[in-house]
């Protein structure tokens, strides 16, 4: 391959790099990656009932780890 064509596909790297660096660069400081909501909006459609079976499964989950933890001696 011709040096000045890898020197050509370097350089054309590096600018596409910058240009993609700086849009990342403006992306968090105009806050496009901010999503505040996103919890809150998620607990919002969530029906009593989806919420009470993963409530039973962390509580389930809880006392088994606390089993395996702390097991208890006779």
């Amino acid at each position: 391959m011709n040096v000045g064509i890898i020197a050509l596909m370097l350089g054309v790297s590096l600018v596409l790099g910058f240009f993609g660096l700086l849009a990342f660069v403006w992306g968090l400081k105009n806050g496009q990656f901010d999503d505040e909501n996103k919890m809150m909006e998620g607990v919002l459609f969530d029906s009593p009932e989806d919420l009470n079976k993963v409530a039973s499964a962390e509580d389930k989950q809880d006392f088994l780890q606390e089993l395996t933890h702390n097991p208890k001696h006779k």
